[in-house]
């Protein structure tokens, strides 16, 4: 066969992936531990989003800042340094030595040793079954689209006419900026606003609504005390009228607030609104794919209105956007392609964290999503204050609130403070399990240790009980023959 016959050959896989960020990485790799063929295209970096301009540059610089904050901190413990001094050309070096790092088990060469066939180019659908890469024709059994998702950019007058930066472009600085006004008062808004403060930088957000909306209110604000302590200007609910540009390159932002229209100047601008899904140019319709806006319908399992075809990840619309939900989704539907066992999406076990300095995190059911849903409902909470690791560690500020329906069945937790993305585990277990404050009362953490919060608030649910009549009398009867 000559080499242009064998490029025009049409392949046949059993799975074709679109997509090598996350999702389609682990889809890719858990179909080829199998056997089971796999082509994967990806027209850009491999590893995503996540690895190259989300999650882990951005934990870099977060602990590039903690690094910073620590040294502000020490002489509460006794210890002096002074302020430190801030290289962020260093800084910026420290993030792309992380990427590099990490990159090798994303790359091109370990998915083709792995046996998935890695094709570099844009994917297009022609019909219902068949897309083009290059010069590739592909021909699968079944399709899974991974194709992430892509800064969204507001509708704001003289936008376009500024330098703005996204997370696509943030980690390329070598330069300290004197000043970042940040818009949007998300996730990735704050998290960034905090770090960069941490750095050195004057920082101002933006914010439509308020901090963090789709957070337990009662937690997100203590993330915003925090944030105007470490001294950034937080602006909520104001209305962004236009963007401009100075002589000097620096950039104006119009807003009103209260009715009256100011405005603040800045060195930089980062424009974190959201993410809006990567649909375009895939030939959606050709292949008979619904979709809007907002990304790719689903159904339960995943499955598009093309039976051939699943979407997982940021490309569904609707969807939970972070990487361990793509990964989720990638196991959901590799049990139904290789194993035909149905598979459903359950949201209410997918916890999510805002990684400040207090940490933010959440699993199941707000108070306000539990009253919503007509569940009859206590609420636990314990804080930090109250705990003996904290107080040795300074890390007093934060809470744990547990939220809890009939029987003391766990509906939701949501913990604010140190280490709350890592204490939020047991309870995303807890969800999954369907375990209630009981056998959270009867585990045993290790003291002293933060963990120990969850517990205390656990056994806070059945205090009451210890006030009524008979058990009182139980109580002093074990006392005094126990």
């Amino acid at each position: 066969m000559t080499s242009k016959s064998a490029a025009s050959a049409v392949l046949k896989p059993d799975i074709c992936v679109i997509g090598g960020g996350s999702g389609g990485l682990t889809v890719a790799a858990a179909a080829a531990s199998f056997g089971v063929s796999v082509v994967l295209i990806e027209k850009g970096k491999m590893g995503g989003d996540c690895l190259n301009y989300g999650c882990v540059p951005s934990k870099a610089l977060i602990a590039a800042a903690k690094h910073a904050e620590a040294i502000r901190e020490a002489p509460h413990f006794g210890v002096f340094a002074g302020e430190p001094e801030i290289d962020f050309a260093r800084v910026n070096a420290h993030i792309h030595e992380v990427i590099g790092a990490i990159a090798p088990n994303d790359s091109v060469e370990r998915f083709r040793a792995l046996g998935v066939n890695v094709i570099q180019a844009e994917a297009r659908f022609t019909d219902a079954r068949t897309v083009v890469a290059g010069d590739q024709t592909i021909r699968a059994r079944r399709f899974v689209l991974a194709t992430g998702s892509k800064p969204r950019v507001p509708d704001i007058s003289g936008l376009a006419d500024v330098d703005y930066l996204t997370n696509e472009t943030l980690f390329s600085l070598t330069t300290r900026p004197e000043h970042l006004i940040v818009i949007g008062g998300g996730p990735i808004g704050v998290e960034m606003a905090q770090a960069h403060r941490r750095l050195g930088c004057a920082v101002t957000i933006l914010e439509m609504g308020t901090l963090l909306s789709k957070e337990d209110p009662e937690l997100a604000r203590i993330v915003t005390r925090r944030l105007e302590a470490d001294g950034i200007a937080v602006l909520e609910n104001i209305e962004i009228l236009r963007a401009s540009k100075g002589g000097d390159g620096s950039v104006s932002i119009a807003y009103r607030i209260d009715g009256e229209e100011t405005s603040v100047t800045a060195s930089h601008l980062l424009v974190a609104v959201g993410r809006a899904a990567q649909v375009d140019n895939l030939g959606l319709k050709e292949a008979g794919i619904t979709f809007d806006q907002r990304g790719i319908k689903v159904g339960s399992g995943l499955k598009t209105s093309n039976s051939r075809v699943f979407a997982i990840g940021d490309a569904v619309a609707g969807g939970l956007q972070f990487t361990h939900v793509a990964n989720y989704h990638a196991g959901l539907v590799l049990q139904q392609i290789l194993f035909r066992v149905p598979a459903k999406e359950n949201r209410s076990v997918i916890p999510r964290v805002t990684f400040t300095d207090p940490e933010l995190a959440q699993i199941g059911l707000t108070e306000e999503e539990a009253r919503k849903a007509g569940h009859t409902i206590t609420i636990q909470r314990w804080p930090y204050a109250q705990n003996d690791r904290a107080e040795a560690e300074r890390r007093t500020g934060g809470e744990i609130k547990i939220v809890a329906g009939k029987r003391g069945v766990i509906l939701g937790v949501g913990i604010v403070g140190h280490g709350a993305g890592e204490m939020i585990n047991l309870y995303a277990l807890a969800l999954s399990k369907k375990m209630t404050l009981n056998d959270l009362r009867g585990f045993i953490a290790p003291y002293p240790t933060m963990s120990e919060i969850g517990k205390r608030a656990a056994i806070s649910y059945y205090a009451p009980m210890t006030r009524k009549p008979f058990v009182r009398k139980l109580l002093a009867f074990l006392r005094r023959f126990g």
